[in-house]
């Protein structure tokens, strides 16, 4: 299977398989992708995702220039096919970790910004080089790399199509940690299990506020922030935890 699911405790690792084409996705991986999505999210026992490439050579380059592209050219195929492996799709809150190594181009690249998290390897390289194709990273990228970073970092981003280092992502706040290539994997791992300690109804309110609020007035916002904050004041987490400290206070 191209797209393989390992589980790690509470953390589920989706591994993206096709090494010898820099894991470059088909039409059927992107349906696989989809479906890998939706089962560690519809899985209680899963609190964190990693997401990561197979070899060094490629974190993903997007889709295949062979059969994906090609068919988006033809209009015989709408690429709203593609939103469950872009993640374009409401209600996902689990956390998802990015272990990046070798090329993160393209689709692979708008997959990365479906992440949370982003763990690169310090000679990860990175563009979006659909402009000089002819068409646009319409994979989530128009709507969210303009709400994660700054303006002008994403527009040259989007239209050099040039391609970026991992210092220079993370510069621009595309990425978190820059680490040796051997450790991207490992250092996900960590970040990710150490989510995965946490409280899933706090860590999970905290994702989808961070992606439900941001566009409110800010009267609005404030009233749903106090909502869900109410969420989770109740919730058997907060019970448990409440308990807990109060123990140690003991």
């Amino acid at each position: 299977m191209a797209i393989d699911l390992t589980q790690d405790g509470h953390v589920t690792t989706i591994r993206i398989n096709r090494p010898e084409k820099l894991n470059a996705l088909t039409l059927a991986m992107y349906e696989d992708l989809g479906r890998a999505f939706k089962a560690a999210k519809d899985d209680d026992s899963v609190r964190a995702i990693v997401l990561a490439g197979s070899g060094a050579r490629a974190f993903c380059v997007g889709a295949d220039l062979t059969e994906s592209i090609p068919a988006l050219a033809a209009d015989t195929f709408d690429i709203s096919a593609w939103d469950p492996a872009h993640l374009k799709v409401p209600g996902f809150f689990k956390p998802i970790v990015s272990a990046i190594r070798g090329m993160c181009l393209g689709g692979g690249f708008e997959i990365m910004l479906a992440t949370d998290i982003r763990i690169a390897a310090q000679d990860a390289i990175f563009q979006l080089p659909e402009a000089t194709l002819g068409f646009v990273p319409a994979g989530g990228t128009l709507v969210r790399l303009v709400r994660q970073i700054g303006y002008a970092h994403a527009m040259e981003i989007m239209l050099t199509a040039r391609r970026f280092t991992a210092a220079e992502m993370a510069a621009m706040g595309v990425i978190n940690h820059i680490v040796k290539s051997d450790s991207v994997e490992t250092t996900a791992l960590e970040i990710a299990h150490r989510i995965a300690n946490l409280s899933p109804a706090a860590v999970q309110t905290i994702k989808e506020a961070a992606l439900t609020l941001q566009d409110m007035p800010f009267a609005e916002a404030f009233r749903q922030e106090a909502v869900l904050g109410q969420r989770t004041f109740t919730s058997e987490d907060a019970k448990r935890g409440l308990a807990a400290f109060s123990r140690k206070g003991k």
